[in-house]
C-alpha cells in the first residue's frame, strides 16, 4: 500500500487534528490564513507570512500567537511530510463564528500541507468584474465571489477574472495581485488590496536589483498603455495575461523573467 499520502498533515496547534475538531471548521467562514510554497523545507518570505498572521489575528480576534509558537507549529508539520510541499496556516476562533464572544483570547492554528504547486503556465486572459473585497488588506476565508467570479469568467471564454473597483481602477485578481510593465518599471496598481507575500518578496528583491517600482492607478483601458502584465501568488512570481477585458497586452518576456529572477533571489528560511 502507497504511504505517499501519509506525508501530508493536518494539525491543530502543533498535533495531528482530530475529525471533531475538523467538523465544525468544515464551511466556517470567520477566520484568515496565509498559504506558502516549501521547497527543500525552506520558506522565501517567512517573515511576511508570519507579520500577516499576526496582524490579521489582531484585527479579527484582539490577540495574535507568538511568532515562535507557529514557527514551532509550522516545524512540526513540515518535519512529518517531504521536502517540497505546499503549506496553509489558518488562524481561527473555538468561538466560531456568528458571535460577539471570543474576542481578546489567542486563535487556533490549523497547519495543512499538501502537494507542491506551481500555477500555471499562461498566457492568461483576465475578464474584467466590478468587485471590492471586504477587509481587503486581510486574507480571510469565505470569500464565495472569489470562485464565483472565476466561474463567470471561465463560462464567458475567459480564465480568470481581475476585479474594477467603485472608481474604475483594476486592483486585483481572484487569488492573485496584479502587476503591469511599462518597459522601464514595475508598476503595482493603486487601490485597496491584499498585500501578497509573494508581491513582498518581488518588491524587496527589486529594489535589491534596482529596479524602478511605481504605484499608480490602472484602468482597464489604461492598460493599452502598458507593456505587459502578469497575475502572481503564493505558487508563483509571475504568470503571463495576455489580455483584461477586451484589451490586449503584449508577452513581455523579460518582465516575467524579471520577476522569476527577484524571487530566486529571495533566500528561503526553515521554520
Amino acid at each position: 500500500m502507497s504511504t505517499h499520502s501519509a506525508t501530508y498533515v493536518a494539525h491543530r496547534n502543533g498535533r495531528t487534528a482530530t475529525a471533531e475538531e475538523l467538523a465544525p471548521l468544515a464551511f466556517a467562514g470567520y477566520a484568515h490564513f496565509t498559504a506558502a510554497q516549501v521547497r527543500g523545507g525552506r520558506i522565501r518570505g517567512l517573515d511576511l507570512h508570519l507579520a500577516r498572521l499576526r496582524s490579521a489575528s489582531l484585527e479579527m480576534f484582539g490577540k495574535a500567537l507568538p511568532d515562535d509558537r507557529v514557527r514551532s507549529w509550522l516545524r512540526t508539520a513540515l518535519e512529518a511530510g517531504q521536502g517540497d510541499l505546499s503549506l496553509t496556516a489558518t488562524a481561527y476562533s473555538r468561538a466560531g463564528e456568528f458571535t460577539a464572544g471570543g474576542g481578546g483570547t489567542e486563535p487556533d492554528l490549523l497547519v495543512r500541507t499538501g502537494p507542491p504547486a506551481s500555477g500555471p503556465d499562461g498566457p492568461l486572459a483576465l475578464a474584467a468584474v466590478a468587485h471590492e473585497r471586504d477587509l481587503p488588506a486581510v486574507k480571510h476565508v469565505g470569500e464565495v465571489a472569489k470562485t464565483y467570479h472565476l466561474r463567470q469568467a471561465v463560462e464567458r471564454g475567459f480564465d480568470d477574472a481581475a476585479f474594477v473597483d467603485r472608481r474604475g481602477r483594476l486592483s486585483e485578481g481572484t487569488i492573485w495581485n496584479l502587476a503591469f510593465w511599462d518597459g522601464t518599471a514595475v508598476i503595482w496598481p493603486e487601490a485597496a488590496v491584499l498585500a501578497g507575500t509573494m508581491q513582498g518578496v518581488v518588491r524587496r528583491q527589486l529594489d535589491r536589483l534596482g529596479v524602478p517600482q511605481r504605484v499608480r492607478e490602472v484602468t482597464p483601458e489604461g492598460v493599452r498603455e502598458l507593456a505587459g502584465a502578469v497575475v502572481m501568488n503564493s505558487w508563483t512570481p509571475g504568470v503571463p495575461v495576455s489580455r483584461i477585458g477586451a484589451v490586449p497586452l503584449p508577452g513581455a518576456p523579460e518582465f516575467v523573467d524579471l520577476l522569476h529572477r527577484a524571487h530566486a533571489a529571495e533566500p528561503a528560511t526553515a521554520p
